[in-house]
């Protein structure tokens, strides 16, 4: 056992969805700076191009892409194997659009998160597998998750979390199909982690009340989040497939 933190990834390609968003461009970086060559991924007129430029070693490759057009997924696949052979994928992107009242959702929130969070979700993970069985080499895929699946979440969000829920679900799932094929599954489940995607909507009031749930007292640095995808995507991680791995400062204990 190699237990650098970049063992399995040197040399290898990653996609990074949400690469422009606060914790992809954590991953993203920690991706790079253990010698991985990083495919960032973000909607169009998200700063990704700028993001994955600023990153270290390389070459590295930014791609705008709308991830509910099903269409474009093994696109993805197939500039990062042109980059270098592929590792995996690493799937933070996600839409949240929070509700004060259930009785505020329209279809059109409904239809929005699903569509990202749970239906490409889907689809891109099994884009990936095609890709990773092409290449004939173990590969792993790291979703995020959120501890909402759990909860059922805080602050007008039960759509997304809903969502969330479906992603664990699918995770263990897409684990046990996979497995076969020397494909890892696995996901990152974070609690409060401070973002903009986080804020928004947050009264001070509500923010207050939720950081103190949190045991450790605080929210998450973007950075935190990163060890542990680097950990399932990694080497270390070899026989873990199907695990969701907690990272709330002790506010989800189960």
């Amino acid at each position: 056992m190699d237990w650098r933190s970049d063992s399995g990834l040197a040399g290898r390609s990653i996609v990074v969805t949400g690469a422009a968003g606060g914790i992809g461009r954590s991953v993203a970086r920690a991706f790079a700076e253990a010698s991985a060559h990083v495919v960032g991924v973000d909607i169009p007129g998200s700063p990704v191009a700028d993001v994955v430029a600023n990153l270290p070693g390389g070459p590295h490759r930014a791609l705008e892409v709308d991830l509910s057009d099903l269409t474009a997924h093994s696109g993805i696949f197939a500039e990062a194997n042109a980059l270098a052979p592929l590792r995996g994928l690493a799937h933070l992107a996600a839409v949240l659009r929070r509700n004060v009242s259930i009785d505020d959702v329209t279809e059109e929130d409904w239809d929005a998160q699903i569509d990202v969070n749970m239906k490409a979700t889907f689809f891109l993970n099994r884009a990936a597998s095609h890709a990773l069985r092409a290449s004939e080499s173990p590969g792993t895929i790291v979703n995020f998750s959120s501890q909402g699946w759990w909860t059922g979440g805080f602050g007008g969000s039960v759509v997304y979390n809903a969502s969330k829920g479906g992603v664990t679900t699918m995770t263990k799932g897409l684990a046990r199909s996979l497995a076969p094929f020397g494909i890892r599954v696995n996901a990152v489940s974070p609690g409060g982690v401070d973002t903009a995607m986080l804020r928004d909507g947050m009264t001070p009031e509500a923010m207050s009340s939720f950081v103190s749930m949190v045991p450790l007292g605080r929210l998450a640095q973007t950075d935190e989040l990163a060890g542990a995808v680097l950990f399932l995507s990694s080497d270390a991680s070899s026989f873990v497939t199907g695990s969701i791995i907690n990272v709330s400062g002790g506010q989800l204990m189960y």
